[in-house]
């Protein structure tokens, strides 16, 4: 595992743009494992602006996302096909068609799975993903005690994740309780790993993800055993980490 201490959210924002524009300069059609939350929005903006400059083309590159809520539209402000939209898809020259999110307006979560799981497989995996980390240390929407061996699937979200994400809602009762989710199976195969990390309120969850015991009950800490992970991370969440 390799990680870089960046000094604050900005230059491990740049730090994590620069990772993923060299994937992309490297191998132009390459896959991109993507995700959301407050995180990566810096990562995104930097991208964009590289972009902007020449500098990067987005042109024949696919993209598969990490998650989405279940019963949330595209069009909802809130889903996460509206945030990569926003974010990213919309300001860059890629292909749209080649960018894949769950479809969180299937009802049949066994469908909704099979589906997204044929798209990721037949798209020829994911050369480079994405991962932020929650304070209980998951990733994606992998809450703690969930199976290492999983595929995409239906979480139900716990009540830590429901508060954290309430932020974006209007109250708690409009966050949805149920997402779809790459599987930390899914997630392991890929090829490299970039995790992006930033905030004192993290320094638990990396100590525990990175240096701790790898366990279910701290899905991030399966990461330990990839052969390509970078973490990125800023001081303070690197604050309760020693020798780093």
């Amino acid at each position: 595992m390799r990680i870089y201490k960046a000094k604050d959210y900005y230059d491990m924002s740049r730090k994590a743009a620069n990772i993923i524009s060299a994937q992309i300069i490297m191998k132009p059609h390459c896959v991109l494992g993507l995700a959301t939350g407050s995180t990566p929005i810096g990562t995104y903006k930097q991208l964009v602006e590289w972009y902007k400059k020449g500098d990067l083309d987005f042109s024949e590159v696919t993209t598969v996302n990490l998650d989405e809520y279940k019963g949330l539209p595209k069009d909802n402000e809130q889903s996460y096909y509206y945030f990569m939209n926003e974010n990213l898809f919309s300001k860059v020259n890629i292909d749209k068609s080649r960018t894949f999110l769950p479809d969180g307006m299937e009802e049949d979560s066994e469908t909704a799975c099979r589906k997204y799981n044929e798209i990721i497989h037949s798209v020829g995996g994911v050369d480079l993903q994405l991962l932020g980390l929650g304070h209980n240390g998951h990733i994606g929407f992998n809450e703690p005690g969930i199976a290492f061996e999983k595929e995409t699937h239906c979480i139900t979200l716990s009540e830590r994740t429901i508060k954290a994400n309430m932020r974006f809602f209007m109250s708690e009762k409009d966050v949805p309780r149920q997402a779809y989710t790459m599987g930390i199976k899914t997630i392991m195969s890929a090829q490299k790993i970039l995790v992006v990390v930033s905030g004192e309120d993290k320094a638990d969850a990396v100590r525990e993800a990175f240096f701790g015991s790898i366990t279910p009950h701290v899905p991030a800490s399966i990461l330990q055993l990839h052969n390509d992970v970078t973490l990125v991370a800023d001081e303070a969440a690197l604050s309760k980490c020693t020798g780093i």
